[in-house]
């Protein structure tokens, strides 16, 4: 056997001599790994899961809205305001003002109240619209103001039941409008109100709702959305929107925006940076089972080092060096630790796929990183809380020790 393969072998064959204590001994390693590995993928995956819910309503979108963030002023956005943006800010690609309000409607003998936004043809892209049936209106039906509708899937199913609305006619408000599509269901998403939605041309609502205008004419929106061409300018495009505002709404330096400007990004990043501390808090109060575990590890190998008095004088007495005595022990912990965070992970693993399994809610990701971490963490441990019994071994005077019964 070669001579660095020794102190392996010797390891080996103490904790083999062993068995049921060395099995002892992992157990609170094994708890430990399979904590951390369950609730850190279980964290991660409600991580990936809400970000991904809200990337859905549209991965690039910016939302502005009127009124300041202390709530000082209340604001007001125009119809104005979204042209200029459109026109001056780069990098702009879909924009989509809205003015929503509450309107009854009513189809054959059913009727409802709904949320009714007007906006343009734009929006679709902007939230990431899907359809069961239809379309949205274009933009030919924008410029003329079209008298037609998109459902929401449960103003959809309260109107028309099961049949096909696509070409029927509802009303809303006083005028009739005609159906061109119904949305996919959101249900269970960060968008799902626009289940109990609407959205008809803006053009054509301000034929049914008198639009507010400010004092200098401008057509008041409820808020503007927009998508950009390029995800990595989101800061900038801000920055250029916010100065683009202030200035059309003369404000001076020391006056507070008076609207809000939100990024799928800021929120997808303020979100996910809160997840992720939540996660580690999480991985930090299982790792607390690990730190007990390499406190059991360090008893075990103390009674070990008392047991084996007697092996070690005569291994000493037969040329065998201190720091063979100490490598010895140090591995046999580490070897201890190793097995335990092998099959913690495994524990581990086994345990957040059966959560993922029974709540549907759930979609654990194991990642490559935690694995290291544990194997790392737990290997560590055994090295460091080996540590003084192996020392303490080492220093065994070989004399006392052949002495020792």
């Amino acid at each position: 056997m070669k001579k660095w393969l020794e102190p392996l072998f010797s390891a080996w064959v103490g904790v083999k001599m062993h068995k049921l204590r060395s099995s002892l001994t992992m157990l609170g390693i094994v708890i430990g790994v399979a904590a951390v590995i369950a609730l850190m993928s279980i964290g991660r995956g409600a991580q990936a899961d809400i970000i991904s819910n809200i990337e859905s309503m549209g991965k690039d979108l910016i939302t502005i809205n009127p009124g300041s963030e202390t709530g000082d002023s209340e604001g007001i956005l125009t119809l104005e305001d979204a042209t200029a943006i459109s026109e001056q800010v780069p990098y702009v690609d879909a924009m989509a003002p809205t003015y929503s309000t509450y309107l009854p409607l009513a189809a054959g003998s059913e009727n409802t109240g709904a949320s009714v936004i007007g906006t343009t043809p734009d929006y679709q892209r902007a939230h990431n619209l899907e359809f069961t049936n239809g379309a949205f209106f274009s933009q030919y039906d924008y410029q003329r103001g079209a008298k037609v509708a998109v459902l929401g899937s449960n103003v959809k199913a309260t109107l028309f039941g099961d049949d096909d609305p696509i070409g029927q006619q509802m009303r809303m408000g006083n005028i009739i409008m005609r159906v061109t599509g119904v949305l996919e269901s959101k249900e269970g998403t960060w968008d799902e109100w626009f289940d109990d939605c609407i959205m008809v041309p803006l053009t054509a609502l301000q034929q049914t709702v008198a639009q507010p205008r400010t004092a200098q004419g401008e057509h008041e929106v409820s808020s503007i959305g927009l998508t950009i061409s390029d995800g990595e300018q989101t800061d900038y495009v801000t920055e250029e929107i916010t100065v683009l505002l202030r200035s059309r709404h003369q404000l001076i330096t020391s006056d507070d925006d008076d609207f809000q400007i939100w990024s799928i990004q800021e929120i997808t990043s303020t979100i996910s940076e809160a997840i992720g501390i939540f996660t580690v808090f999480l991985g930090a109060v299982a790792a607390i089972s690990l730190l007990v575990g390499g406190i059991g590890v360090m008893n075990i190998m103390l009674v070990s080092v008392l047991e084996r008095t007697r092996e070690i004088g005569i291994r000493k007495a037969l040329g065998a060096r201190e720091r063979d005595i100490w490598g010895q022990f140090l591995l046999e912990a580490a070897f201890l630790s190793f097995g335990g965070g092998v099959i913690g992970i495994a524990l581990g693993w086994t345990t957040s796929s059966l959560v993922g399994r029974f709540i549907e809610e759930v979609n654990p990701v194991v990642s490559p990183d935690v694995i290291v971490l544990a194997i790392s963490v737990s290997v560590g441990i055994g090295l460091f809380f080996g540590f003084l019994p192996a020392w303490q071994a080492s220093r065994l005077n070989p004399v006392e020790a052949l002495r020792a019964e």
